[in-house]
């Protein structure tokens, strides 16, 4: 070999040992940065500025629970920078997901405020030193979930009394066909019970639409002499079979922005009740009072009132205080709460005073509005009119 095959072969030794040695630097240098990052409290470039655009409650706490990054949410779980991450259940996981390595999920209670609410926590170690701890309020979702199941449930159970009696009376029917008086008796009996279900059905359709998401949609300037006319119109029947007369007073001329029809069915329902719930020749009245900007329409018993215990529950759905009078009424333990979400959805809502053996009163409150100013005098005059003569007829049929 020659010098310069020599020096060329030392050449291509010295660039691969060179090549070699600054591998080395270079990945002791990288190494060197990653011990340090990971030892680091520091947060990784842009956590903070991911952080405050999130709408879920998130927080990066380091190793002794300490929390150093939050999203704004997070105050209304009490999670700030500079305190402790509170929750012996949430430090759990917190200490799982790092023993583990790898992101740990569960559910749990932790109180906003004071509320307890249910919520699902994920926790994933992002540095050596530092766990992010990502909440999301579930309780909601997990409340609309148990309405829905239970909804169905009772639903289900509701209809197969009506749908199991029009059955065998069908059968009846069929067995008693040489009989004109027995068909003539469960006839009528069959009548009676396809009107049930037909309420039943009518009011779970009802009651299903005003829970949905969907808002109303024939909204008005609404009369609220209109309706409470029209509510009591509708009972009318109701009270004159039960001895019982209905007497209405208060303001008149107020308005409110709303649904008519489900409006005029809410008071109708209170006015129904009063009348199941009240002894023969009692008066169930119906008042309205428009004052600082709120309308309530207040429908009063002299009935068998309701304990304090059966009042919180009273506005449930199926819910019935007394069974045996409503299996004889044809109740559908729906009313009330038709009614209870017909005002919620209004921006509304109702209150109940009530004491056994002295009756009832559900009061119902809504923003009230102006009346309309494009209503010309003349027609004024004349709807008021129309109002006070119908009233007066009500008033000559209850008597």
């Amino acid at each position: 070999m020659d010098s310069t095959q020599a020096a060329l072969v030392a050449l291509v030794v010295g660039v691969l040992i060179g090549s070699a040695l600054a591998a080395l630097v270079l990945m002791a240098l990288r190494a060197r940065d990653r011990a340090r990052i990971e030892a680091s409290f520091e947060l990784p470039d842009g956590t903070r500025s991911v952080l405050q655009g999130m709408d879920d409650v998130a927080v990066v706490v380091d190793t002794s629970l300490l929390i150093v990054a939050a999203s704004p949410p997070a105050e209304l779980f009490g999670m700030q920078e500079g305190q402790d991450l509170p929750g012996d259940d949430l430090r759990l996981l917190v200490r799982a997901a790092r023993r583990a390595e790898h992101p740990e999920s569960e559910n749990l209670r932790l109180k906003r405020g004071i509320e307890p609410r249910l919520v699902t926590a994920r926790a994933s170690v992002i540095t050596a030193r530092l766990t992010l701890v990502v909440i999301r309020d579930i309780t909601e979702r997990e409340r609309v979930e148990e309405m829905r199941r239970d909804f169905v449930a009772n639903t289900s159970h509701e209809l197969k009394t009506p749908v199991g009696a029009v059955t065998l009376l069908a059968e009846a029917i069929e067995s008693a066909a040489d009989d004109p008086d027995q068909v003539r008796h469960f006839a009528s009996r069959l009548t009676a019970e396809a009107g049930r279900l037909g309420q039943l059905t009518s009011r779970i359709m009802n009651l299903s639409r005003l829970q949905s998401a969907d808002d109303l949609t024939e909204l008005r300037d609404v009369s609220v002499d209109e309706v409470v006319a029209a509510a009591i119109e509708s009972q009318w029947l109701a009270a004159q079979s039960a001895d019982i007369t209905i007497a209405r007073g208060g303001s008149r001329r107020a308005y409110v922005r709303g649904d008519v029809q489900v409006l005029t069915e809410a008071v109708g329902n209170l006015v129904a009740n009063a009348i199941a719930y009240s002894p023969a020749g009692a008066q169930v009245g119906v008042g309205v009072k428009l004052i600082d900007g709120v309308v309530s329409i207040a429908v009063t018993d002299r009935g068998i009132g309701i304990s304090e215990d059966e009042q919180r529950r009273v506005f449930e759905r199926f819910y019935r205080a007394d069974q045996a009078r409503s299996r004889r009424t044809g109740g559908t333990g729906l009313g009330l709460s038709i009614v209870k979400h017909a005002v919620q959805r209004h921006g509304g809502d109702i209150e109940l005073w009530s004491r056994p053996g002295r009756g009832s009163t559900f009061t119902l409150r809504l923003p009230a509005v102006d009346p309309p100013l494009n209503l010309p005098d003349k027609k004024r005059r004349a709807k008021k009119k129309k109002a006070a003569k119908a009233a007066a007829v009500n008033r000559e049929k209850t008597l």
